[in-house]
């Protein structure tokens, strides 16, 4: 497996090894031992599995608060996204910093993001799947969410002019300066 940091501390891009034949291929996403000897120790629990039937779909940024928060292992099943997190931890140096990449069946990327992100997506064609794994199981009573236009956050969705496609929720979701964070950044030697 290929590691990737990012410009936030925690959030890495893992690229599983294809091994392939005119058959087709086979990887490994998650191995809890691989994992755990590239010191990445989660405990996975919950498996989502989202389809966007439109291009141009936003769906985010959400997080689930303490103590359900949860890390997710993100990929694409089919079709591609462009996946984003933003820092919304307290104190953090990058905090309302965001990160982005993207994700598809072809490239085979997942995106690692830690409790203390706000995650979304957009899609980049019709019909398009996303799979994560998350560590902890959904918690309504938890969630929450910040706009995905931001302009202090200032997001590039690489949408263009093309409006998205939100659910009521998203739309009505509020600025990351209009929320307290229920994360709070803990500095590590």
């Amino acid at each position: 497996m290929d590691i990737e940091q990012t410009g936030l501390p925690g959030v890495m891009i893992l690229t599983p090894r294809r091994f392939g034949d005119d058959r087709g291929f086979f990887c490994e996403t998650y191995n809890r031992d691989t994992f755990r000897s590239a010191g990445i120790d989660i405990t996975f629990v919950q498996d989502n599995h989202s389809l966007s039937e439109h291009a141009g779909t936003v769906r985010g940024l959400h997080f689930q608060a303490p103590p359900r928060a949860q890390h997710k292992l993100v990929r694409c099943g089919r079709g591609a996204l462009f996946d984003v997190v933003v820092d919304i931890r307290v104190g953090s140096p990058t905090f309302g910093q965001w990160a982005g990449v993207e994700l598809s069946f072809e490239n085979g990327r997942q995106l690692l993001v830690p409790a203390g992100f706000a995650h979304g997506f957009a899609t980049r064609v019709p019909g398009t799947e996303i799979v994560y794994k998350c560590s902890d199981t959904y918690a309504p009573e938890t969630e929450g969410a910040l706009r995905f236009d931001d302009p202090d956050i200032g997001i590039d969705w690489g949408l263009g002019a093309a409006a998205p496609r939100l659910s009521e929720k998203d739309a009505a979701a509020p600025r990351l300066k209009d929320i307290t964070s229920p994360f709070v950044y803990e500095a590590r030697p």
